[in-house]
């Protein structure tokens, strides 16, 4: 059924759908309306069999998660930036112990400085968790990718992380067509856990391991990685079966044939940079998209595939490691390990700084004449950076960062006498 909502209240519908049996909940946002309108509907009765526990913390949001899944129930939760970080040695655990709980991550810068606006930092974050993490590009994908990971999640018994970003997806308000229940029932069958706590037959879960197992442990969340990237293919096209769409997958390309310059991304910015890659093939550019969902498990023969004809590869990203560069850009170059090409990183959007379609144009058009930097940092204000380099040069006591930027600036005051 087609109809208008924000993308927050579209996921939690189709969290609904997919009937989770415990919902554990603490407000962050950009994730709050996600949970608040889960919660609405355990009260009101549209969501049935369903336990929905407030909790003190993101810790033990996730840790509750645990033992719901451990216990044999679909379990969910949702959160974002510091929260994710704060249930850090949970999120371990969780995929540790291969439990299937599902989490909408609401993409949020992480601080300090404090910024509640987008970027893929906080995911960036857990990329080595042992989670699944697929992002979404539209709230259409942001509610289809819930119920593949729901399907995903139960079939390899592993974590999976949907990401969609946040405010720009969560808080928009865009036309969705949200599935039936027979849809989802149809595609989603009920949750039959392969491990279960059971006084029946007792075991234990969270062992002690040694060096001699440990090695052989970490060996099958990698191989159960593997697995899925042969089984989110097959899902999607099961998806797409029953729900008349294609959504979902390892990867999708955009205006590729052809393409001497490719750009990959992640996430919502593709709507942007697809409508700039329209503009500029209509003016003669043979430039397009590679746009990639599935981050963990990287698919490095779909990127290689995608990728392997065009002369230059533009990686915009949405994160930085600090002291390196691109995030992103490290598993690209690895999939184009051999490959002759131009490769580029841009760091862009951090903060929810604007992406626009300007600065775009700007971009591609060196990329195209092999212009660009190794590494750039799109829109950078040179101006308050040098101006604070400089000040550190001068004196010893200079101040925090964030703040003598904020005064540079004019958002703070001058300090007087």
């Amino acid at each position: 059924m087609l109809k208008q909502t924000e993308g927050s209240r579209a996921v939690a519908e189709a969290v609904a759908l997919c009937r989770p049996e415990v919902i554990c909940a603490y407000p962050i946002s950009p994730q709050t309306h996600i949970v608040e309108a889960l919660g609405e509907s355990v009260k009101d009765g549209t969501l049935t069999s369903c336990e929905f526990i407030n909790v003190e913390s993101e810790f033990a949001a996730m840790s509750v998660a645990i033992g719901a899944s451990a216990a044999g129930a679909r379990s969910y939760t949702a959160t974002a930036s510091q929260g994710l970080l704060f249930m850090a040695e949970a999120v371990y655990n969780a995929s540790g112990l291969g439990l299937p709980i599902v989490m909408t991550l609401a993409n949020r810068a992480i601080g300090a400085p404090i910024n509640i606006w987008n970027d893929h930092s906080d995911a960036m974050s857990m990329r080595d968790s042992g989670w699944l993490q697929l992002f979404a590009e539209t709230n259409q994908e942001a509610v289809d990718l819930h119920i593949q990971a729901f399907r995903l999640g139960e079939e390899l018994s592993m974590p999976v992380m949907v990401c969609m970003d946040g405010f720009i997806l969560t808080h928009a308000y865009e036309r969705v067509d949200m599935p039936s229940q027979a849809q989802v029932d149809a595609y989603l069958p009920p949750y039959v856990p392969r491990q279960v706590l059971d006084p029946a037959a007792p075991v234990s879960i969270g062992a002690m391991v040694g060096p001699e197992t440990f090695m052989e442990v970490r060996y099958l969340a990698h191989a159960k990685q593997m697995q899925a990237l042969e089984r989110i293919p097959q899902l999607a096209a099961e998806f797409k079966q029953i729900f008349g769409r294609d959504s979902g997958g390892l990867t999708h390309t955009y205006q590729a044939e052809g393409a001497e310059t490719m750009v990959v991304a992640m996430g919502s910015v593709l709507g942007t940079i697809k409508d700039v890659v329209d503009e500029m093939r209509a003016d003669g550019h043979a430039i397009g998209v590679l746009g990639i969902t599935s981050y963990r498990p990287f698919p490095l023969t779909a990127v290689r595939a995608a990728l392997k004809s065009a002369k230059r590869v533009v990686i915009l990203e949405k994160s930085l490691a600090v002291g390196i560069g691109g995030i992103l850009s490290t598993d690209v170059r690895m999939a184009l390990s051999g490959l002759h090409l131009h490769g580029y990183t841009v760091i862009a959007g951090l903060g929810g700084r604007s992406i626009t379609k300007k600065s775009l144009h700007g971009l591609f058009r060196q990329a195209e004449q092999d212009a660009l930097e190794h590494t750039t940092f799109l829109d950078l204000d040179w101006n308050i950076v040098n101006k604070q380099l400089e000040r550190e040069r001068q004196t010893r006591h200079s101040g925090p960062v964030a703040e003598n930027l904020l005064r540079d600036q004019g958002v703070v005051a001058a300090k007087i006498g």
